[in-house]
């Protein structure tokens, strides 16, 4: 598996999900982060990231409640949201990475 740093460092917008399996609110965005993928295709990447499997990683990147999305480019954070939200929202900030 690649290191989080290489994963994170793509050109390609990579949409990170940090979810929970305990969690209500994770359980209703997978459809909606399931959507995205479809839609998006291999013009994003789409990884899905458990904090009780992954602790160091959530931590480190201050997650504090899930689900959190965040979106990186070239090492970069360029967006982050807490919450669910709809994929269509998920899709849109996605493109606004994608050249």
């Amino acid at each position: 598996m690649s290191s989080f740093k290489e994963i994170i460092s793509s050109e390609k917008p990579v949409l990170i999900d940090f979810y929970a399996d305990w969690c209500g609110p994770c359980k209703m965005l997978a459809p909606a982060i399931k959507e995205v993928k479809n839609e998006m295709g291999d013009k994003a990447r789409i990884i899905k990231i458990d904090v009780d499997k992954n602790p160091q990683v959530a931590n480190n990147l201050g997650v504090r409640g899930v689900p959190t999305l965040m979106i990186y480019q070239n090492g970069e954070l360029k967006w982050r949201q807490s919450g669910v939200i709809p994929a269509y929202t998920i899709a849109q900030k996605l493109k606004e990475f994608i050249s």
